[in-house]
């Protein structure tokens, strides 16, 4: 039998919401039969770059579209071509990221998937219009739709495909039995990062970048801070934001209380360790983070701006943005909250990553898993 290859294009293999669920469908897959490969821009290492190699997968490095176009067009039909990949997948938010799949399609390759990876944008008119004008131009090269909500597939294939069932919805699924809550764990995380074992503890997960809102998040736990004194901050992550977080968090005079983890692969053991989940994030496709954390039992708070479908076991609270004070009242109430297994909650809705797998590789690949 002969091996299918998806090649499956990124800017690169870190961990972005969209890469984690790639990982975690690649760890699942038949890889006898599947393989999964990747095209990326960045010329530096990503996290997951070292596990895909010993997975099989091959990793390509071609121009960014931004800094050498030609290049990028140049690079990416050779390796569609040169490899003969009958399927590939652009995950994006943009409509102008499509224009990827029009390349891959005139290379060669027969089944082109586009699978949304956000909501919206922070970019301005320039990059509306050039998501407008992409979705436009290029719809036409994609033979299958995939997003992670609905949010996300009306942001990134338009309202019209999405209402007529042309957009496949595909869960951010996990293995529960992974993130299923670990007293031990949360002892053990406590320990390395100076926490004390009885502390009330909010925590996040998240790129420090824009979107994640953590300017809010630290003028709403400089409030949770006053209520509980002993309350601390973990910040998982990094991104091009830290410096300007940690300037702030140096201006509230919170640095004894706010720990940044930086970027972590145990998150299971992270999520246990904390007592409440907060994310003020100004758009989100469908947070992986929110999935695991309910997963771990762990109440969230997060912005009304994320999809209502990430609510699968009742432990999510829903804000708007902008009143501090509202959001540091309902983190600070959840300091008493008691976990339980929500394993059951997850797979009855469709987060289970062993079905999941199979619902993907029947949309790319037209077969049972």
């Amino acid at each position: 039998m002969t091996m299918k290859r998806l090649l499956c294009i990124i800017s690169a293999m870190n961990t972005g919401g969209a890469e984690t669920f790639l990982m975690k469908l690649y760890r699942k897959l038949d890889r006898t039969r599947f393989q999964m490969d990747f095209c990326v821009n960045s010329p530096e290492k990503g996290f997951y770059d070292e596990e895909i190699a010993s997975m099989g997968g091959r990793i390509y490095c071609i121009p960014c579209k931004s800094s050498d176009l030609p290049g990028f067009r140049r690079q990416l039909t050779s390796v569609v071509r040169e490899n003969r990949y009958d399927y590939v997948l652009r995950i994006t938010a943009s409509g102008a990221g499509l224009m990827d799949l029009k390349l891959a399609k005139k290379a060669g390759a027969s089944v082109c998937v586009a699978r949304s990876s956000n909501s919206g944008s922070d970019g301005g008119l320039k990059s509306f219009l050039a998501h407008r004008i992409g979705r436009l131009l290029y719809s036409r090269y994609i033979d299958v739709r995939i997003a992670p909500s609905d949010l996300a597939a009306i942001y990134t294939f338009g309202r019209r495909a999405y209402q007529r069932g042309e957009v496949r919805i595909l869960h951010n699924a996990l293995d529960p039995a992974v993130y299923r809550f670990d007293s031990e764990a949360r002892a053990r995380i406590r320990e390395t990062f100076h926490i004390p074992q009885d502390a009330f503890v909010v925590g996040h997960i998240g790129r420090f970048s824009q979107q994640k809102n953590h300017t809010f998040l630290l003028e709403a736990f400089a409030s949770v801070h006053r209520i509980h004194p002993e309350a601390i901050l973990m910040l998982v992550g990094d991104g091009e934001l830290r410096p300007e977080v940690t300037r702030q968090v140096e201006r509230l005079h919170l640095s004894d209380c706010v720990r940044f983890c930086g970027v972590r692969s145990d998150v299971p053991a992270l999520l246990s360790a904390m007592d409440v989940f907060a994310f003020p994030s100004f758009y989100e496709g469908m947070p992986n983070t929110i999935i695991e954390a309910q997963a771990t039992g762990l109440p969230c708070v997060l912005a009304d701006t994320i999809t209502k479908e990430a609510d699968i076991t009742g432990l999510l609270i829903y804000l708007p943005l902008g009143d501090a004070a509202r959001w540091a009242n309902e983190i600070a109430g959840k300091c008493a909250c008691v976990r339980r297994d929500t394993s059951e909650e997850l797979k009855a809705a469709g987060y289970d990553i062993n079905e999941v797998c199979k619902e993907f590789v029947q949309m790319i690949f037209g077969e049972d898993a």
